[in-house]
């Protein structure tokens, strides 16, 4: 979820960053008038680069009606920070049945559209979103629905290629179903998804028969822990040394053989990294 968050919250800051410099807007979040905003007054996108605006200058609470204007006249993107705003509580006081209602709304309004569209990144991340919401439950208003949650996560993951929803469902089929748990973990963890690949070590760890089956397995452990950061780290690291202390040596060489390899392939800046000395 945090990478799913991230692109779609670089999305949303450039759209402020491309207005910081122009001309002042109508719709600023000032109490100049006490009638309603109108289409007369700012159009959807324009009260959303507004909010956008005024969210990352710190005016949230101005932000917060440009926002809900942008969304009520069929902005996603506007919908999907209002939704992140309602589920952190930042700027607001946290509310999940706001973020749900938001996410839905999202999904209702823009779950067909293409997976190549502008706001393709805010649409599946609103998918994930709403499955967890399905899968968790919200007390006195979701009640918990594993099979939705699995048929939202499923339309995200395929339709729209999310990895934190392929992630999702390889979480949701880990205890029942190894094989469609590799399935989905494997294509999260191709694209980078740091907890998919430390799930999918896991699993092809667990089910390894042979001492390079589970050579495979350490070797997305270590993918995982070399490139894990904030959050992810602490849990990342714990199960690569679980999984590293019960391995013997042939099964560790191995492993890291392998890692280094992908690393180099694919993230060649993480490996340079590693092999730069520290100053003294």
């Amino acid at each position: 979820m945090r990478q799913r968050l991230g692109r779609a919250g670089l999305a949303l800051g450039l759209v402020a960053v491309m207005t910081a410099t122009g001309p002042a807007l109508a719709f600023d979040g000032q109490p100049a008038s006490t009638r309603a905003i109108g289409p007369d007054d700012l159009s959807p996108m324009e009260a959303l680069r507004a909010g956008a605006r005024q969210y990352y200058s710190g005016d949230k609470a101005a932000a917060l009606g440009s926002l809900q204007y942008a969304a009520e006249n069929g902005q996603p993107m506007a919908a999907w920070k209002l939704g992140e705003m309602y589920a952190k509580g930042d700027g607001v006081q946290e509310d999940d049945l706001k973020a749900f209602q938001y996410y839905s709304q999202i999904v209702r309004e823009h779950g067909e559209d293409r997976p190549d569209a502008p706001d393709a990144p805010f649409v599946s991340s609103a998918f994930v979103a709403l499955g967890s919401y399905y899968l968790n439950g919200i007390e006195g208003a979701v009640p918990k629905n594993e099979p939705r949650a699995r048929q939202i996560f499923t339309h995200a993951a395929s339709y729209f290629g999310d990895a934190d929803a392929q992630y999702e469902l390889g979480r949701m089929y880990q205890n029942s179903n190894s094989r469609m748990a590799v399935r989905w973990y494997n294509l999260a963890a191709l694209k980078g998804h740091v907890g998919a690949q430390a799930r999918l070590g896991e699993t092809l760890y667990s089910i390894g028969s042979s001492e390079k089956k589970k050579a495979r397995g350490l070797m997305w452990m270590t993918v995982a822990r070399d490139q894990a950061s904030g959050s992810d780290a602490s849990w990342v690291n714990s199960l690569h040394e679980q999984y590293f202390a019960v391995s013997p040596e042939p099964v560790r060489q191995m492993a890291r053989s392998l890692a280094d390899g992908w690393l180099q392939q694919n993230r060649p800046d993480i490996l340079t990294a590693q092999q730069v000395p520290l100053p003294q």
